[in-house]
């Protein structure tokens, strides 16, 4: 908000001067995933969030049945959205690159139908997160035999 807009507001003494409490939306991306198995899906798929009030961007990955949705907008909206006009069941993007998982592959974490170097984000998921964590025994015995520090193994 400029400073002109901001004395503008002030000098108002009407009914406008309780609209100005109003919070905004902040920018946000969305990703969903939703499977997608030809181009008329892709379009529905791309369609259904486009009219949007808030939306700024939208793209559409077949390959990793991905939506990604750029915008002011609320991202629980924009699921049930792409969910009421597609007809087609929709999630949130629940992969990570498996760089960010402590042990991507814990029984909780890898995931068969994840894309390529995703993971399932197990650090969220409250049942799946003590399997995806690794113990200070695990840890000590781990890091005994590293590339890093080749000397790491007589220090035991």
């Amino acid at each position: 908000m400029g400073f002109l807009e901001f004395v503008s507001e002030l000098c108002d003494w009407g009914s406008q001067s309780t609209n100005k409490l109003k919070k905004r939306k902040q920018l946000q991306t969305v990703e969903i995933k939703i499977k997608m198995d030809c181009e008329g899906c892709e379009r529905r798929v791309k369609k259904s969030v486009e009219g949007m009030k808030g939306v700024t961007q939208v793209e559409v990955d077949p390959k990793q049945s991905k939506l990604t949705v750029i915008g002011y907008v609320d991202p629980n909206k924009v699921l049930e959205r792409v969910r009421h006009r597609t007809g087609k069941k929709a999630e949130f993007w629940p992969y990570v690159p498996f760089d960010v998982v402590p042990h991507p592959y814990a029984p909780g974490a890898y995931d068969k139908k994840a894309p390529p170097g995703y993971v399932r984000n197990v650090l969220q998921d409250p049942e799946a997160a003590p399997l995806a964590r690794a113990s200070s025994f695990e840890v000590k015995y781990t890091t005994a035999f590293s590339d890093e520090n080749p000397n790491a193994c007589a220090v035991m």
